[in-house]
């Protein structure tokens, strides 16, 4: 058996400990173990951050540049429409079933399959950082965010998410914004005082159709969306005085946070709080080493309109992986093991362009 086949053999196996395993966002602790062990059985000097799992390879050299695999561990909770336990990895017709077996369990198997082929290879031209992180699905503080202070500083990485093994050069980032509008309560019979409802539906329409004059030539537009909308009123005689509602604005590398949220606050007439300014887009050049290499292997590139810890990361970025990305959060989630398979022998052919 040759030393990939091996490794496919070993990430399937280990893929299946982690899909019975529940790893929900912030309740990862168990999974992070059965990594650290997996690692450590292979000879691998592991180290562990929070839920956090992280290591080096064995020929690790301060002089040289460092790049850094990483995918997640976490999972979000499972759909309500699976029609068997979400935690029973299941194999049939060449499919793994279970949850995080596409998002992005399969990145991270292969990763790790990858990040192992090379752990041993003496005269690597770069250092190879593996990071295994929490609550990516919730964006949270205490994943990749947390980790990277403590990491030997990267200079590229490789983000695994399900694209099909396509090449995500960019990504969109997120803005979500609570807006408040204010009026003047009065007696809807007898047309008294100013509707907060209505100065919010003027804001909502200007939400709807304006447009941003850049456009990304990789992630395209802007794109806000208003998705919730609240009065504290609930009396039907009332006027209401405030309006709150919720916008979330994909925002491109052809703008700042701070420009979009400037714009924004320029044309609407009340109160906008961002709730976070962390999630940024990213980036990465086509003459990159890592691009050329996934392009001479036939791959695509391509804007990503969803977000992923490549934004915390601020060095180029490759999000790419195997899996689909339509089948994340889906019920009966699965991965196809010949993508697994060929994951593996994708990543070991994309390092190889830099090390």
């Amino acid at each position: 058996m040759t030393r990939q086949a091996q490794l496919y053999k070993e990430s399937i196996d280990l893929l299946k400990q982690l899909i019975a395993t529940p790893s929900f966002s912030k309740e990862e602790d168990k999974t992070a173990i059965i990594l650290q062990r997996y690692l450590e059985a292979k000879g691998v000097v592991v180290n562990r951050e929070m839920n956090n799992v992280w290591a080096v390879n064995q020929y690790f050299d301060y002089s040289k540049p460092n790049l850094l695999l990483n995918s997640h561990h976490d999972t979000v909770k499972p759909n309500p429409g699976y029609t068997r336990s979400a935690f029973e990895p299941y194999e049939t017709d060449g499919k793994l079933f279970g949850l995080g077996s596409n998002d992005a369990g399969g990145c991270l198997v292969s990763l790790i399959a990858a990040f192992l082929f090379y752990y041993d290879q003496p005269n690597l031209k770069y250092n190879i950082v593996l990071a295994a992180t929490a609550e990516e699905e919730i964006s949270g503080a205490n994943g990749i965010e947390r980790l990277l202070p403590l990491l030997p500083k990267p200079v590229c990485a490789l983000v695994g998410e399900p694209t099909g093994t396509n090449l995500a050069i960019a990504e969109k980032g997120l803005l979500v914004l609570d807006v408040t509008v204010s009026g003047k309560a009065g007696h809807a019979a007898r047309e008294e005082g100013e509707s907060a409802l209505y100065k919010a539906m003027e804001a909502i329409g200007w939400i709807r159709t304006y447009r941003f004059p850049k456009v990304s030539e990789t992630l395209g537009p802007v794109k806000m969306a208003v998705t919730s909308i609240n009065t504290p009123n609930k009396a039907h005689n009332v006027v209401p005085d405030q309006c709150s509602f919720i916008v979330d604005v994909r925002v491109t590398d052809a703008y700042t946070h701070e420009e979009v949220l400037a714009i924004i606050k320029e044309h609407i007439d009340g109160e906008v709080k961002p709730r976070s300014m962390r999630l940024r887009s990213s980036s990465i050049s086509t003459a990159h080493p890592l691009v050329r290499a996934g392009m001479e292997l036939g791959k695509t590139t391509y804007g990503s309109p969803t977000s992923s810890d490549a934004a915390f990361i601020p060095v180029p970025t490759l999000k790419t992986g195997p899996g689909e990305s339509a089948r994340s959060h889906t019920a009966d989630e699965f991965i196809y093991l010949e993508e697994i398979e060929k994951g593996i022998q994708y990543y070991i052919a994309l390092i190889k362009a830099l090390v």
